[in-house]
């Protein structure tokens, strides 16, 4: 296949739904010779965070000299950079290669009877014989939704495991409780292996000693709040003698112990906890350099995430999906943006809490304008529109998201902001289109 005939096959089996288990994986990956069990991998799982700690990992380890692959989920801005080598997304060369070996594995298990693997199952076990081929030192691994069951937990012996933060979300698969989403999430937990999460909810933490407990692997609980009392004080202080309002934290610092001063160039009071993650697992596990590990903490980027998408600093794009991140998304705009007019854009999934995140947001909200987005799972932004009305009362359901980037920057103030947050499938499109926007000039 070439990198079209590629694309098209993923989509056709995209088109066939979701199995959570192990066993097709299995089958699969002992078509394509089992390459996972030569890679060193490191296992991330958790509801909000996992592209983020992988980004910090990623930079970090790159500055080692280690060559390092990063398997992410879901593409944003590119199809390709759900699979990364050494930071930079792979070609379509290598995307079309690799998905024809993995097409004849899936066409090998047919005819023994066996059902075709979905895409998730798919993409993974490409994501693995891609890293096997470029014979990467160290893999960052995303589940894709849960732990236990998830496509990548086929892997037997992994460098470290890393459970970010724990939040209601996909309660349809991973169950209706904090307990039982946290006991799914624990399912990467192996026997004898480092484990290291962040400091969660009681009940989440409960669930994780146990299961490390059964596995007898060493957990670690990194615990930031050191690290917010830090950023907290220093905002405010800088908020005290700075003229400039809605500037009073251009970057978030804090001290970690051993390493030293650790300042994320990546926005979002958020990436304190998922920044903290990271250099514990860098420090106390892989035991890498202080020097490289701020150095790399700092250098990292992922799009996407409180991400500022024009020159002026004017427009805001962040993914926040669920409850738990939009409190963190609201937190930071009260840093960030202190007595800032404050236009929303929204798109979010009908199979999401949208109702909890409007009534967390939209207090803070100017006016809001919703679209729908590109996706099957999609609510409609006229359907949007009428909860949100509950919050505030000046809310616009538009036709596009072209409308509403439109109608947002022609009705915001010129010290006002615009955050665009949600669903990420359409974050992409408001990017492009504000930068089309500053281009042209308007």
């Amino acid at each position: 296949m070439n990198y079209e005939e590629a694309r098209i096959y993923a989509a056709q089996i995209g088109k066939t739904g979701m199995v959570m288990g192990l066993e097709s994986i299995e089958n699969l990956m002992q078509e394509l010779s089992n390459v996972q069990e030569g890679l060193r991998i490191i296992h991330i799982a958790g509801t909000n965070g996992k592209g983020s700690v992988g980004a910090f990992l990623e930079s970090a380890l790159l500055l080692t000299g280690k060559s390092v692959g990063r398997y992410t989920s879901p593409a944003v801005f590119d199809p390709l950079e759900v699979w990364r080598v050494n930071g930079k997304n792979i070609s379509g060369e290598d995307y079309a290669e690799g998905m024809t070996e993995v097409r004849e594995a899936c066409a090998r298990m047919e005819a023994r009877g066996l059902p075709h693997p979905t895409i998730f199952e798919v993409e993974t076990a490409f994501a693995f014989l891609l890293f096997y081929r470029k014979q990467c030192d160290y893999v960052l691994l995303e589940t894709g939704m849960g732990g236990s069951t998830d496509a990548t937990n086929l892997i037997r012996k992994p460098v470290c495991a890393v459970i970010t933060s724990i939040s209601m979300d996909h309660m349809k698969f991973l169950g209706d409780s904090i307990e039982k989403i946290a006991a799914e999430k624990a399912g990467i937990i192996k026997p004898g292996c480092p484990v290291v999460t962040i400091r969660q909810r009681g009940e989440a933490t409960e669930e994780l000693l146990r299961a490390a407990e059964r596995q007898q692997a060493p957990l670690m609980i990194a615990d930031p709040s050191e690290a917010y009392a830090q950023v907290y004080e220093e905002a405010e202080a800088c908020a005290s003698s700075c003229e400039e309002t809605g500037k009073s934290l251009p970057k978030i610092a804090y001290d970690y112990p051993g390493v030293g001063r650790i300042a994320p160039e990546i926005r979002g009071l958020y990436q304190i906890e998922n920044s903290y993650l990271a250099v514990t697992v860098l420090h106390e596990v892989l035991h890498l350099p202080p020097e490289l590990i701020r150095e790399g903490i700092r250098l990292a980027r992922w799009p996407g995430r409180f991400e500022t998408v024009s020159a002026a600093g004017r427009f805001v794009i962040d993914g926040a999906h669920n409850e738990d991140a939009a409190r963190k998304l609201y937190d930071s705009l009260q840093i960030y943006f202190t007595n800032r007019e404050i236009t929303y854009i929204i798109g979010v999934l009908a199979d999401k809490e949208h109702g909890k995140m409007l009534e967390i947001m939209l207090p803070r909200a100017a006016r809001v304008y919703t679209v729908t987005p590109p996706n099957a799972r999609a609510l409609p932004g006229e359907a949007l529109a009428k909860e949100a009305s509950r919050f505030c009362g000046d809310v616009t359901a538009c036709g596009s998201i072209a409308e509403a980037v439109e109608q947002a920057d022609l009705h915001t103030s010129a010290d006002g902001v615009i955050l665009a947050f949600g669903s990420l499938s359409y974050l992409a499109e408001v990017k492009a289109l504000v930068r089309d926007m500053e281009n042209r000039g308007v």
